[in-house]
């Protein structure tokens, strides 16, 4: 897959470029009228060869009245659309959830252009591999939390999810047979190996297994085709659910690829010192950033956004003031807190006030209406964060963090807390440089 291929420039596969189909499909729409006349026109043609003297013979003879130049129009432009999608081979690239959103598109796309075409596809063939571990990591963090935990798919680590249980795997169109075929097609994608195909899935659903490779025998719709092995194997029960079984290789390979996505949190604060030392709230030297992408801003604030007229509002470690700017168009009162001085000279040029200081080194007021954070990611630093953070709240006050789903999943370390969780969309902050699955903690002050 080449990542130039919505640039302009040639590419060396020979497939033609989105450029050239454009080229195209701008000349085939231009001819529609006179096709559609030459068409009613051989149409009338036939009429009379049947007819003497123009007298109607009664029978019906559709030749095609029918057809309108809506409808021709219509018919092209989702032709082309699935033209370029079936050309560069995206379906083999896309993820399941993105292939749900291409099918929608596809029924009412918008108008063929390059910068249209760039748009819809250019993400997924500028990184075709990133887009296939995506896609995994979206089907697998559905199935089971381990899954969503970058620290539990880190390569070497023990007691993955042999097996995930699935709910309603019965006809169909049924939702766990969907789902089935989403985590085949996912492996599929990451082993390099053809789609699922509905006798694959036939197959597993009546009992068999594809742990081997098997060769389907010929019937009067299908070829015989011989199907490579997928590791797995699915035991279903009475009440519909069913649990697919991984084989070790085919558990290895879901490792690796979600490790690999996943990657290493870097870390923005140095490890925790051993407990005979005193405790550092110094920031690391290596001090790395992820900053909240617009659309998580959105999303978090979506439910918080008619309250906050007249609230007073604290962003902890506020980066460059993304939350900060959306806060204040919704008439909040904001104050950040950030250590880096470039940072916080950002946040103050668009007139926020911003206290420059490690904001553990703070000292709590408890007079803030609402906090509003993204802390550290690294280890298990944002619990500290997150505790400092309620004590800048009053009595009944809301805290509204943003934080690894480790922190969920895993740590347990602010379960005293009674957080209501709401877990991100997968791949929430790639655009500022990491893949770790994240959630949202919702805390009350107690009153």
């Amino acid at each position: 897959m080449n990542a130039h291929i919505f640039t302009g420039t040639e590419i060396s596969t020979g497939r033609r470029k989105p450029s050239e189909i454009v080229a195209e499909y701008d000349a085939k729409r231009a001819a529609l009228p006179d096709a559609l006349a030459a068409f009613e026109a051989a149409g009338d043609a036939l009429k009379s060869a049947a007819t003497i003297g123009g007298t109607w013979g009664n029978v019906t003879l559709d030749t095609g009245r029918g057809i309108y130049p809506s409808l021709l129009e219509k018919s092209l432009l989702q032709s082309a659309w699935r033209h370029v999608y079936d050309l560069y081979g995206l379906e083999q690239i896309a993820s399941a959830k993105a292939k749900r959103r291409y099918e929608q598109m596809f029924s009412a796309p918008p108008p063929f252009t390059v910068e249209n075409i760039r748009d819809q596809f250019g993400d997924l063939v500028a990184d075709p591999w990133g887009s296939i571990l995506r896609g995994l990591a979206e089907v697998f963090s559905q199935l089971d939390p381990a899954f969503k935990s970058h620290e539990k798919m880190k390569i070497g680590v023990k007691g993955l999810p042999k097996r995930v249980i699935l709910d309603n795997v019965a006809g169909y169109g049924s939702w766990g047979r969907d789902r089935l075929r989403d985590i085949l097609n996912a492996l599929a994608a990451y082993q390099g190996k053809p789609l699922v195909e509905y006798r694959e899935m036939e197959r597993l659903l009546e009992g068999g297994s594809l742990l081997d490779a098997w060769t389907a025998p010929k019937d009067f719709h299908r070829p015989e085709t011989t199907f490579p092995a997928r590791g797995v194997w699915l035991k279903r029960f009475q009440n519909g659910n069913g649990n697919l079984f991984f084989e070790p290789d085919t558990l290895r390979d879901i490792n690796r690829a979600l490790a690999e996505y996943y990657g290493d949190v870097l870390p923005d604060c140095p490890d925790e010192r051993p407990a005979k030392q005193r405790a550092s709230t110094a920031v690391s030297k290596d001090l790395q950033y992820y900053p909240t992408p617009v659309a998580v801003v959105d999303r978090v604030l979506a439910d918080l956004r008619y309250r906050m007229q007249g609230q007073r509002v604290l962003e902890p470690s506020c980066g460059c003031g993304r939350f900060m700017d959306a806060l204040r168009a919704a008439g909040a009162e904001v104050i950040g807190c950030e250590v880096d001085p470039v940072r916080a000279a950002m946040c103050e040029a668009k007139g926020h006030r911003v206290m420059r200081m490690n904001f553990l080194e703070t000292a709590p007021t408890g007079d803030f209406d609402q906090v509003v954070m993204n802390p550290p990611f690294y280890g298990r630093h944002y619990a500290k964060h997150v505790r400092h953070a309620l004590r800048f709240l009053k009595p009944g006050g809301r805290l509204t963090a943003i934080l690894p789903a480790t922190a969920r999943y895993d740590h347990g370390e602010l379960d005293d807390l009674r957080p209501h969780w709401d877990d991100l969309p997968v791949g929430s902050f790639s655009e500022s440089g990491t893949n770790i699955n994240t959630t949202v903690a919702t805390i009350r002050r107690a009153a």
